[in-house]
This record gives C-alpha cells, structure tokens and sequence, in this order.
C-alpha cells in the first residue's frame, strides 16, 4: 500500500488487490498476494516435492531398519542364549535413536507416518519364559517383522496422501472396532437439523445424481472427523480438494452450465461447513485465536484515530450518512454469528454496500475506490469485530475459490484483507504524524482531542465508539431541546406583560369614556295613558256597548 503526497488518506492502486502472477483474479494476503488459483498450484508443487522427500526418508528408513534387523538377527545366532536379548536391544536402541534424529530434521508430518508400534522399544522377557517362546520369536519375526516397521511405514504413506473420496466407504473398512467421530455422533444442533433437511429438499431436485452428492459429502464428513490433528492448511487443503473434485464431476454431468454447478456447489459448501464448523473454525493446530487478541488489542490501542485523520468523505451529522455507518458496523459484527464461509462473506458484502451508501449521501456524487478503502478501515476501528483474524483465515480456508477469485464478494473481502493489514502496519507517517506525537497518542501520554474544548472532545470521542456517537447525539439534542425551551418561556412571560398592559390600557380608556360621557338611566316607561291620569278633563274610556237587535 502506498500514500498519495498530494492529499491526507489511504490510497491503494487496483493492481495491488489483484494475483501476483498476473491471471486477473482478486489476491490475498493468506495467500502471499496470490489467487487461490496460483495459491494451490504453488501448494501442490511445494506437496508433491516435500512428499517425494518424505518417501525418500521412509525407503531410507525402511533400508536402515532392515539392516539393523539382519545385522541382530545373524548376532543373536552366534551369541549363546544366555545374552540372546541384550545385543539385539542395543541394536535396536540405537537405530530407534538414529531414527528420532532424522524424525525432527524433517517435517512434523513424518511424525504421523510411525505407528506406535513402531516406536516402543521391545520389552524385557523373563529368563524363565525366554527359552520357551525364543524359537516362536524366531518364526514370528522372520515372516512379520519386515512387514510390520518397513512396509507399514510406505502403506501409511499411501493412505495418508490418498484423496478422501477415493478411500472406501466407512462400511467398506477394516471390521475392527472404531470409535466414530465425537462430530458426527453428538446431537445436531438446530441449525444443523435445519441445514440437513434443506441439503436433502434439495438434492431431490436432481434425482440420481443427487443420491451420489449425498453419499460422497457424508463419507467426506465422516473422513474429516478422523482428521482433526491436521494442521489448519492441511484441513483446508482437504475441503478445497474435495470441492474440486465434486466440481468437476458437476460440470461433466451438467455439460458445462456453471450456473447450475455453482448452484449445487453452493448448498454441498453448506452442509459441509455447518456440519465441520466447530472442529475448522480456529482449530487448535492453528495461532488463529493469538491473532485474534494481537488484533483486538491493536484496534483499541488505535480508538484516538479520528475520521479527519483517515480522510474518509463521510459526514455522520446527516442522518442517512449516520444509519448506513450503525448498519455497517452492525453488519461487519455481525459476520462471526454465521456458519458458513458463504454467509460471512455476504455480511462483508452488505456492509460495503452501506458504506458506499454513506460516501453517495456525502459526497452527492457515486463514491469511488480512493474513498471506499479508508472508509473500510474506519470501520473497522469503530466496530472492533470479533475474532476477525479467525473469520478472515476461515473464509480462505474453506470458502469457494471462485467466490473469492471474481465478482463483488473477492473485491469487497480483499479490500477487508488489506484494510486489517494497513490497521497492523499503521504508524506516523500514514496518518502524517510527527513520530513523537504518534508514540505519545499510542503510550497515552497525550490524545489529538482538544482538553479546553468539552464540545471537541465529545464530538472526537464520538468517532471512536457508536455509544459515544449516540451520546454526543443525545446532548446535542438536549441542548437544542434548552434553548427552544427559552425561548418559549421567554416569549410566555413577555406574552404576560404585554396581556397584562393591554388590561391596564383598555380599563383606563373605559374610565375615561364613562367621565367625559356619563350614563344617564331614565325611568321604566308606564302604560300609554299614565301620563294623562292628572288630566281631568280628559273623557272616560269608551266602554263596548250591547245593542238589542
């Protein structure tokens, strides 16, 4: 990776994400910055030449145990029998020393091709017994010896580099009793039902062939469960083959349809992984689990790394921007919760979505490469995912190559490889710090965050942790809420004043009126003739009179 001078940020050219030898898919930095392509090409050249040096090590072997058996068997015939057993044992004590030397020179792998037997020394016969079994000894050792250390050794060889779907079915085995897997007799979970019964819904879609991708993924199943002292790559090494295999026995049957092969490949990688999760995810032979804790304590060691110091075009003020970054952060959490490579990767997938989102919001305008990969990494600081190194080692290990080789899952999991590599190799230069300021932020001497300013701290601290994000939010809120408050108390009591002086006005332009123009209340007005009851000269009423007809 390298930094562009003519602005602050992370910059990565889109050659540097793709394969070393040129092919044009995505690489990996698992894979020393090839395909998985050129990656298991250069594995098998490296297995085929170290397995060559491992049969040159066992006809070595075999050739030194056979000379040291005729060598003690001709001395055991000239010793008297009193001292029958002292010479061979020392003979024989000598080979096994010679034999653990050459052992640890080798690889560790050579370890497993010894039986047990092969290994003890013979135990000591009483004196009363040894002349009665000596001559049996004799006939036993003449015929099964050879057979039993040199021979073993070479069809131990041939069994352990064997591809696992070309040994025989379990049933087909050795009628010796076996104990079966602890993975394949514990009770399935749920998940595990479920997946089980999804696999077989769908393998009746295809009929007969259906039938043999059933068999050849349970006898796979069931051959990994007698595997878990392989290292991480040998047991990686083992699925990719088996995934091989059944690919190019899908695009014969289908005549060529990738479409439909990969369809196919998508459920065996399923019910493969589901079922093998718990003994492939950060297995014990791996360091999985110590990258993981160097990686957690990196990322909190870095929570003083502000968004201006990365460069990232996102504003999280503008509530859009603020969802698809929760989202994100949420969605790259989220990753460890699932099973199968498939599904990690698409929780990886969704997240970039998000961010790209987030960069369109900001910048009103499509987002591109140079902003997505600081973003990523901003993320990742905010997030802290758990067990990131061990997700990351498990989706290359055992996800479908061709998902990691082309399309958006490969972009979008490469670029997560090279944001957790610039987060281990991150130093002053690439957020242009000073050295002595870098050291002291990393020591906790000092922090970038200005001490005087509450505001500037809080907004800082607010790049750092979702929960101080939403703090920061929340008092940003509750502040606004104190002001409006004011100002409606304020205009409440100035509403008052101003009733209360209207009130005031308005009774005293009464009273004026009433003292320049008085009420003058007249008398209740009386019948029509109440006035003229004094005038006596005023005749009577008419009174109705009767007339007779």
């Amino acid at each position: 990776m390298s930094q562009r001078s003519e602005r602050r940020g992370i910059h990565v050219d889109q050659s540097e994400l793709l394969c070393k030898k040129g092919c044009g898919y995505y690489g990996n930095a698992a894979w020393q910055g090839l395909c998985s392509k050129c990656w298991r090409e250069e594995y098998q050249k490296a297995r085929q030449r170290q397995i060559q040096e491992d049969w040159a090590l066992a006809e070595k072997l075999q050739r030194e145990e056979e000379a040291a058996y005729v060598s003690s068997h001709s001395s055991s015939q000239t010793q008297p029998p009193q001292s029958h057993s002292q010479p061979s044992l020392a003979t024989f004590s000598k080979f096994e020393e010679k034999k653990t030397n050459e052992k640890t020179r080798k690889v560790t792998t050579v370890k497993k091709f010894f039986s047990p037997s092969s290994r003890t020394a013979p135990k000591k016969v009483p004196p009363e017994k040894e002349s009665e079994k000596r001559e049996k000894e004799k006939e036993e050792k003449l015929q099964g010896r050879r057979e039993s250390h040199g021979e073993t050794l070479l069809r131990d060889l041939k069994g352990i580099f064997t591809q696992p779907w070309e040994m025989g079915s379990p049933t087909e085995e050795s009628h010796e009793g076996k104990t079966p897997s602890p993975s394949i007799t514990r009770q399935s979970s749920i998940e595990t039902d479920r997946v089980s019964r999804d696999f077989l819904e769908f393998l009746k879609t295809l009929q007969k062939p259906g039938r043999e991708i059933h068999k050849q993924s349970r006898a796979f199943i069931e051959s990994m469960g007698n595997k878990k002292d392989l290292s991480a790559e040998e047991l990686s090494e083992c699925v990719q083959d088996f995934y091989q295999g059944m690919s190019d026995r899908l695009l014969n049957h289908f005549k060529g349809s990738s479409e439909k092969v990969d369809r196919v490949m998508d459920q065996v990688e399923k019910y493969i992984m589901t079922r093998l999760y718990k003994s492939v995810f950060c297995p014990e032979t791996s360091d999985d689990e110590k990258k993981d804790l160097a990686t957690q304590r990196r990322i909190r060691a870095l929570h003083w790394v502000t968004i201006q110091m990365l460069c990232v075009p996102v504003d999280e003020e503008i509530p859009e921007v603020s969802d698809s970054v929760v989202k994100a952060i949420t969605d790259i959490i989220e990753m460890d919760s699932k099973r199968v490579p498939r599904d990690k990767l698409a929780f990886i997938t969704s997240c970039s979505k998000h961010i790209f989102n987030a960069i369109r919001v900001t910048k009103n305008e499509p987002a591109s490469a140079d902003d997505f990969l600081p973003t990523l990494i901003y993320i990742v600081l905010k997030a802290n995912p758990p067990r990131l190194q061990s997700n990351i080692q498990y989706i290359t290990r055992f996800c479908n190559p061709s998902r990691l080789m082309t399309g958006e899952d490969g972009y979008y999991f490469t670029n997560l490889c090279c944001a957790v590599a610039f987060i281990e190799k991150l130093d002053a230069h690439s957020l242009n710090l000073s050295p002595e300021d870098f050291e002291r932020y990393m020591s906790g001497q000092a922090s970038p965050r200005r001490q005087d300013d509450p505001a500037a701290w809080l907004q800082s601290g607010s790049r750092v942790n979702p929960a101080l994000s939403q703090i920061h939010h929340n008092l940003s809120v509750l502040s606004n809420l104190e002001k409006r408050q004011q100002q409606v108390m304020e205009g409440a009591q100035s509403l008052q004043t101003e009733l209360a002086e209207w009130q005031d006005s308005v009774a005293r332009e009464v009273q004026d009126i009433l003292e320049r123009y008085p009420l003058e209340i007249k008398s209740r007005a009386s019948a029509i003739d109440a006035e003229n009851v004094e005038n006596d000269r005023l005749p009577p009423p008419l009174q109705p009179q009767v007339f007779a007809g």
